[in-house]
């Protein structure tokens, strides 16, 4: 009992000793230390522009006619996004024709021995795509019609368990035969903005500032930079008090404008499609247009990503006029059809 007795003074005198250490270390840690955070830094100089400006920039691209050049393509199917996959397909060549208003010839191809893969068209009103590679069973040739929407296509068997690693061949027929060309002339040739005084449209202009990943040519890895954006926002006439958001344009304001993205909305509101335009280059053999040389587009609700790059933008044939029918894709192939519109008629009716 005595030394139990004789140790709580100075247990007690330990105390208070301990607590102005700690409190004096800290003290001078915190007066002697400043620690540096890296923050995004702001890009500069913004450039200012008006309403009219921004419309007369995307004008500016809408204002090409047509385009015919040769394309490196990556399709990445993103339907297992929501559980951390998203699955890629080796880069492919193509070669693309756009015209106006709203046709377009693909065709793709296996890199360096100009084998076709796939090859499908629009001519604005209707699309075809045919599938020539794969086992018979997986080619096929499709039809449609553009204002229509079906259910997703499957190959003509069970699927087969989603695993993460390299896509199959039923994966990769699956993709194709569900890609729209139409889509892609949404895209590459953007629809011009019309006088919006004639046309009943409304545009609203207004400022934004994003935190992302520094894609300059001598930025470092893994650095974020704080780029500015203007956003230009069309919107339907309103109807019983309710508009409706068409598009959104980003424009990049930095040292210029830049169309930068482009989103577009359905009736619901949903976001139909996202569209990004890098590294903008001269086309053509006079280099009389500069134009994106790369361009992303993403179908969240179709559940894929497409991107789509010139392999060298001065060779580019630029405001070439082709005849309609050169969108007119034949089954010469002699390819297994499927009429999707056929198999919409011809669906049995469910009773809810």
């Amino acid at each position: 009992m005595s030394n139990s007795t004789a140790a709580q003074p100075r247990s007690l005198f330990r105390l208070p000793l301990l607590l102005i250490l700690i409190w004096a270390g800290t003290f001078a840690g915190g007066c002697s230390t400043h620690k540096k955070v890296q923050v995004p830094q702001l890009l500069a100089p913004l450039t200012d522009a008006s309403t009219t400006q921004l419309i007369a920039e995307v004008n500016r691209l809408a204002s090409v006619k047509s385009l015919h050049g040769k394309v490196d393509i990556v399709f990445e199917d993103t339907s297992f996004a929501e559980v951390g996959v998203a699955e890629k397909y080796k880069q492919a060549d193509g070669l693309l024709t756009l015209q106006r208003p709203g046709e377009i010839y693909l065709i793709i191809q296996v890199p360096f021995i100009a084998k076709d893969i796939a090859q499908m068209t629009s001519n604005g009103e209707s699309f075809r795509v045919a599938v020539l590679q794969g086992d018979e069973k997986y080619r096929r040739f499709v039809k449609g019609t553009n204002k229509a929407t079906y259910e997703k296509l499957e190959a003509d068997e069970k699927p087969a368990e989603h695993q993460k690693g390299p896509m199959n061949e039923k994966d990769t027929v699956n993709a194709l035969s569900n890609l729209r060309p139409q889509h892609l002339t949404d895209a590459l040739m953007i629809s011009p903005i019309p006088d919006p005084g004639a046309s009943g449209v409304t545009y609203a202009r207004s400022e934004f500032y994003q935190e992302e990943q520094d894609n300059r040519p001598q930025a470092k890895a893994g650095v974020r930079v704080v780029r500015s954006y203007y956003l230009l926002e069309e919107f339907s006439q309103p109807s019983a008090g309710e508009a409706r958001l068409l598009r959104r344009f980003w424009l990049d304001r930095v040292g210029g404008t830049r169309l930068a993205r482009l989103q577009s909305f359905n009736d619901q509101g949903l976001l139909i499609t996202d569209v990004s335009f890098w590294d903008e280059k001269p086309f053509g053999e006079t280099a009389q247009l500069r134009l994106p040389s790369r361009i992303e587009i993403t179908r969240p609700h179709d559940h894929y990503k497409l991107s789509i790059a010139y392999q060298d933008p001065a060779t580019v044939d630029v405001d070439k006029e082709f005849r309609p029918e050169a969108f007119v894709l034949e089954n010469h192939w002699q390819l297994p059809e499927v009429d999707l519109d056929a198999r919409q008629r011809n669906k049995p009716s469910t009773t809810p």
